[in-house]
C-alpha cells in the first residue's frame, strides 16, 4: 500500500512540524488518527459495495426467469460477503497503523484474518443452503436426502475453518494440525459416531430408495406411525397419525425392521383381508325352497342354473347309488353364500378389479369357520377406505341371515339368563 506509506510519512511530519511531537509522543498520537481514518475507509468500501454494487446485483437476479438466483437474494449472500473488503483493509493496514508495535500488528492482523476466515465460511455455508433449498425443489431430487449431504460437506467447512483460525491464531502452518488430529482419530470417530453411521444409512437410503420425504412408514421399535416430514443426517422426523411427532436415529433404518406403505400407495389399490366368523352349526344343504328363493337373488340367478344343470348330469350318472344322499352332490347354504359375496364383489366399482379379489375358506376353529373376504380398495386414502370396507362388511353380515346363516359372537350375560330360563324385569 504505497498511498498508506505516504500519508503515514505525511502524518509524521505533520504532527511534527505542527504539534512539535516527537519519539513516543508521535508513536501514540498518531494510532488514533489513522485508525480513525481506516474507520472511515472501511464504512465507504463497505456501503458503495452494498448500497451500489450488491443492490444492483440483486435487482438484477429478481429480474431474471430462473429461480436459483432468487433463492441468493432471499438468503442475503452477497450481504455476507460485502463484510470481507473491511477486513481485508484493517489486515492490509495494520502494518502501517501499529508499525512501532510489531507485537499488536501481528495480532491485530491475525484477528482480521480470522474475521475474513469467518465471513467466508458464513458465505460458503449459505451458497451450501442455497444449493439445499434449489436440489430439494428439483423433481428429480425432491424425495432424496439431500439434506444429508449437505450437512456432512457443512461439517466438513466448519472443520476446515476450525483448522484455518487456529492457524491464524497461534501462527502454524495448517498441515502441523492436520497432523495432530491424525493422533486423534479414534477419539474424532467416538465424538462423531453418530454423524458417520447417519451418513453411510442416508447414502443407503438414498442408493436403495428405502424412504422418501411423504411415505408412510411404520417403525413399531420407535412408536412411530406416520408420515416421514423430513430427512436429516443424524435423524429422520415422522409425524403420527395422532399429529405426534417421533424422531428417529437415520441409520436405525438400516439396523432395525420397518414397514413402508409406498408400495400400496403406487399399486393403485389398498388391501381388504377381514373375515367373517360363521357358526358350523347353521351349514346345510339346500332344499327346493331354498333353492327357489335363491334363484329371486339377481346375482346368484346365472349361477345356480348353471350349477343345477351340472349337478343334474353328475346325479343322472350315479344310477342305483343316487338313492344313498351322501352320494348326490347337492347346493350347500355356506357355499351359494360364498359364490354371493365373489359376485357381490365382481359388481363393486369401489373395488380395483385389476388386483386379486377372491373369497376363501380358513381353518375352522373354536369361533366357527372363517369366510375371508381379500381384494383392494380402488380408494388408497384412509377415510375412503374404511367406507369402503364397512360398506362390504355391513352388506354381507346383514344379508347372511338370508341365506339361513348364523354370524357368531361371543355370548353375553343375557344370553346365559335366556337359557337359564330368567326373563328381564
Amino acid at each position: 500500500m504505497n498511498g498508506m506509506d505516504t500519508f503515514t510519512r505525511w502524518l509524521n511530519n505533520w504532527l511534527s512540524d505542527h504539534l512539535h511531537l516527537s519519539g513516543t509522543q508521535l508513536m501514540y498520537a498518531k494510532i488514533p488518527v489513522l485508525l480513525l481514518g481506516i474507520f472511515i475507509v472501511c464504512v465507504i468500501a463497505w456501503w458503495i459495495i452494498k448500497r451500489v454494487i450488491i443492490s444492483t446485483v440483486y435487482k438484477i437476479f429478481l429480474r431474471t426467469k430462473i429461480t436459483w438466483d432468487d433463492i441468493l437474494v432471499k438468503r442475503r449472500v452477497f450481504d455476507k460477503l460485502a463484510a470481507i473488503v473491511p477486513a481485508l483493509i484493517i489486515s492490509s493496514s495494520s502494518s502501517y497503523i501499529f508499525e512501532d508495535f510489531p507485537v499488536v500488528a501481528r495480532y491485530v492482523a491475525a484477528l482480521s484474518d480470522i474475521f475474513i476466515i469467518g465471513v467466508i465460511t458464513w458465505v460458503i455455508i449459505s451458497l451450501l443452503t442455497v444449493t439445499d433449498d434449489v436440489l430439494s425443489n428439483t423433481d428429480a431430487l425432491k424425495e432424496k436426502p439431500i439434506s444429508s449431504y449437505i450437512q456432512v460437506i457443512k461439517i466438513f467447512v466448519y472443520f476446515i475453518s476450525g483448522i484455518l483460525i487456529l492457524s491464524a491464531l497461534l501462527g502454524k502452518s495448517p498441515l502441523y494440525f492436520l497432523t495432530a488430529m491424525g493422533a486423534m482419530t479414534a477419539v474424532l470417530i467416538l465424538i462423531f459416531k453418530d454423524t458417520i453411521l447417519g451418513f453411510v444409512a442416508s447414502i443407503e437410503i438414498s442408493v436403495y430408495d428405502m424412504i422418501r420425504v411423504g411415505d408412510w412408514i411404520e417403525m413399531p421399535d420407535y412408536n412411530a406411525d406416520g408420515d416421514v416430514i423430513s430427512i436429516n443426517l443424524n435423524t429422520v422426523k415422522v409425524q403420527n397419525w395422532d399429529k405426534t411427532i417421533t424422531t428417529i436415529p437415520t441409520y436405525a433404518f438400516i439396523s432395525d425392521s420397518f414397514k413402508n406403505w409406498r408400495g400400496m400407495s403406487e399399486s393403485g389399490g389398498r388391501r381388504i383381508k377381514r373375515a367373517i366368523y360363521l357358526k358350523m352349526s347353521s351349514f346345510k344343504f339346500c332344499d327346493e325352497s331354498m333353492i327357489n328363493r335363491f334363484k329371486q337373488y339377481r346375482l346368484l340367478r346365472s349361477y345356480i342354473a348353471d350349477k343345477e344343470q351340472e349337478i343334474e348330469i353328475h346325479n343322472r350318472q350315479l344310477k342305483n347309488d343316487s338313492a344313498v344322499k351322501v352320494n348326490v352332490r347337492r347346493l350347500t347354504n355356506i357355499g351359494i353364500f360364498r359364490i354371493y359375496a365373489t359376485k357381490y364383489l365382481e359388481e363393486n366399482e369401489r373395488i380395483n378389479h385389476g388386483m386379486t379379489c377372491m373369497v376363501r375358506q380358513l381353518a375352522p376353529t373354536s369361533k366357527g369357520l372363517p369366510l375371508e373376504i381379500y381384494c383392494f380398495s380402488a380408494d388408497q386414502r384412509w377415510v375412503y377406505y374404511e367406507g369402503i370396507m364397512a360398506d362390504i362388511f355391513d352388506h354381507l353380515i346383514t344379508v347372511a341371515s338370508e341365506f339361513d346363516l348364523e354370524i357368531f359372537e361371543e355370548p353375553t350375560g343375557k344370553d346365559w339368563l335366556g337359557r337359564s330360563g330368567h326373563k328381564e324385569n
